[in-house]
């Protein structure tokens, strides 16, 4: 039969993490819990990281982007899925997915590439800490920022346009709690080889550069540490990039797992869980990371508490 004489879907439905009922309000509670600290901790990180004094250098100029993309990404997913656990009728418009699946693309493509120059930052700082300020500058700070949410939004645009270019026909179940690319592309009742090729590449390409980026970096970090004469010199230089080791190693060994399984044991199940990971609690997890193992950032948030309730004192 031609796919004309489908019905044209209008809405979609998101069959969620789980579809059994008793777990709906339990998971809502749970999710609800990481949303929370999610936006708790991004918004914490930004605020800190744009009022204190002794935060205002590239590392923390990065890092509060890293927390705004991390917030924008959870809260394009988060709000819409916990809706679903607490509603029956779990329905996305057609619009409304194609914009999810826009806002979600711009998102962790940004991460993909601020990650990058986080580590590109962390290997002049080590390895050419006289040209720090130089090469460093408030203008390129700016600019490789503003080209991370560019690039971030003209892959969101292309790889959106592609995959509701074709046709979705009758099946409208997606299995999945928010509209992704995979099982998007699965319902379509028309060929779906060019968005799958263009998925493929963008994925691809971006999880390479960006690797190949932050694994050159840190080569040249540990081979200037290992330089070092002084012991303390060298704690102290593996200490600044500490925290982003960390939080580079969850989510590209997140992403890495997902997209690299034989296609034996690939499943959307399995999608689902490392979704589940890597849009909702990489997000709440970065916050963490960067504070609790970073001396800065708790002084600041320290001093931040101590002036916050100062005119309590006064009282």
């Amino acid at each position: 039969m031609a796919p004309e004489n489908f019905t044209r879907v209008t809405e979609f439905i998101l069959t969620g993490v789980s579809a059994r009922p008793e777990l709906q309000i339990p998971l809502f509670l749970v999710f609800l819990v990481i949303y929370t600290l999610t936006v708790t901790g991004n918004l914490g990180i930004i605020t800190l990281t744009s009022v204190d004094s002794r935060l205002q250098t590239p590392m923390y100029f990065f890092l509060r982007h890293l927390a705004i993309i991390n917030l924008g990404n959870s809260t394009v997913i988060a709000p819409k899925m916990l809706v679903n656990f607490l509603t029956k009728e779990k329905t996305t418009s057609y619009y409304e997915c194609a914009t999810q699946l826009g806002g979600f693309l711009t998102f962790i493509v940004s991460e993909v590439i601020m990650l990058a120059v986080m580590a590109y930052d962390r290997y002049v700082a080590i390895c050419n800490p006289l040209l720090y300020m130089v090469v460093v500058s408030p203008r390129i700070c700016l600019t490789l920022v503003s080209l991370a949410y560019l690039y971030g939004f003209s892959t969101a645009i292309v790889v959106s346009s592609c995959v509701f270019s074709v046709s979705y026909c009758s099946s409208n179940v997606i299995n999945h709690f928010y509209c992704d690319n995979v099982p998007l592309l699965a319902l379509s009742c028309t060929d779906t080889s060019f968005p799958e090729t263009v998925v493929f590449i963008s994925t691809a390409t971006n999880l390479f550069f960006s690797m190949i980026a932050v694994l050159v970096s840190y080569f040249n970090i540990v081979l200037s540490v290992l330089r070092m004469r002084s012991s303390e010199g060298r704690k102290k230089a593996f200490s600044t990039c500490g925290s982003h080791v960390m939080a580079v190693t969850v989510f590209y060994g997140t992403l890495l797992f997902m997209y690299l399984q034989p296609k034996t044991n690939h499943s959307l199940d399995t999608d689902k869980m490392a979704s589940v990971f890597y849009t909702l609690v990489i997000p709440m997890l970065n916050p963490m990371i960067y504070s609790l193992r970073n001396k800065d950032v708790k002084d600041a948030l320290k001093k931040f508490i101590a002036n916050l309730f100062s005119p309590c004192k006064s009282m």
